[in-house]
């Protein structure tokens, strides 16, 4: 299958390629090499036999991105901008390279010639604030008093910061252009996704961005009590699901999933993972606190029962071994961070 990752060298981006290229697929990697780390993974794709095929292009272009698109079977469309408090310095930013960019994604894919599999990674800020949900705190974290098996996709949106309206356009054109146009599409909404190769920062990919401080002996703020939970989903066990929903696209075109570890696999940001942390440090951990961020989120928690009914997925590493595993990434790979 010829498969176009838009996006393709960032850190999702690069696993599934990764994935993908030893499945024997032929990838094309779509990117503009913005964001840190992106030559870095490139260089590392460029490593394994055989390597995937690289554009250097902007999903705002849109004639970049239809030539890139023509002929492929399956699109996954990963690029855009990925943190909320970038979203409300720069709204227009933003939404160029969100809204507007999957928008020409589509549009290429729709004259691709081929009506591929389109896959667009959503978020769960799709769901805003969640302020109806009641929130309860048990055993020093936060969670659900009436969701115990986290937020279904049947969750009213409710678009929360610039970025949640770009994110949340993309995901509804998604969804509509298999209802208009028949093209086979699906929207992941997911949770906070994780593993090596993930250049973390303190306002997008936390855990990772945890572990570079705690690894290089960086400082590090938390935002609020700690006690903040989040669903995580070992980037690994996200790649099987891309894998599933094109083996069984028959189903999954124009469904929405919500993918993250769900209740089983998730950590209060820092009660629970300071101790996985200062484990795998093997010394004390000391942090500054600051106050609350607007819109963050006491708990989120994916129900992931759809996709586990619908694709036959269900996510296989549990944090402590992912964290793991990224520690082990990091570690040998400490020069990528200076």
């Amino acid at each position: 299958m010829r498969i176009l990752i838009t996006g393709g060298a960032g850190f999702i981006g690069c696993n599934l390629a990764a994935h993908f290229t030893r499945l024997g697929h032929a990838v094309t990697i779509f990117d503009n090499f913005s964001r840190r780390g992106a030559e870095a993974n490139l260089a590392w794709l460029q490593a394994s036999a055989p390597a995937p095929a690289v554009i250097r292009g902007d999903v705002r272009d849109a004639a970049a991105i239809a030539a890139a698109a023509r002929g492929q079977q399956a699109i996954f469309h990963l690029a855009g901008q990925v943190a909320v408090t970038t979203s409300v310095n720069d709204p227009r930013a933003d939404f160029e390279a969100n809204a507007l960019g999957t928008f020409n994604t589509l549009e290429a894919a729709r004259a691709a010639g081929t009506q591929p599999i389109f896959i667009y990674t959503s978020t769960n800020k799709v769901y805003g604030g969640m302020e109806a949900a009641q929130i309860v705190e048990r055993d020093g974290r936060y969670t659900f008093a009436d969701l115990p098996l986290g937020v279904p996709e049947t969750w009213p949106l409710d678009f929360h910061s610039p970025y949640g309206c770009s994110k949340g356009a993309g995901d509804q054109y998604v969804r509509d252009y298999h209802r208009i146009y028949g093209l086979p599409t699906v929207v992941f909404r997911q949770s906070a996704i994780y593993g090596p190769r993930q250049f973390g920062v303190e306002d997008q990919g936390w855990l990772a961005y945890f572990a570079i401080c705690a690894a290089l002996g960086k400082p590090l703020t938390i935002y609020g009590d700690g006690r903040q939970v989040r669903d995580l989903l070992y980037v690994d066990d996200l790649a099987r699901a891309f894998e599933l929903a094109v083996q069984h696209i028959d189903r999954a075109a124009g469904q929405v999933y919500n993918l993250g570890g769900g209740p089983e696999r998730s950590l209060s940001i820092w009660t629970e993972t300071r101790p996985l942390l200062e484990a795998l440090a093997g010394r004390p951990l000391s942090v500054a606190y600051g106050d609350w961020r607007p819109g963050d989120q006491r708990v989120y928690l994916s129900d992931i029962r759809k996709a586990k009914a619908a694709l036959g997925w269900e996510p296989q590493v549990a944090p402590a071994e992912g964290l793991r595993r990224l520690w082990e990434w990091i570690q040998a790979n400490r020069a990528l961070f200076n």
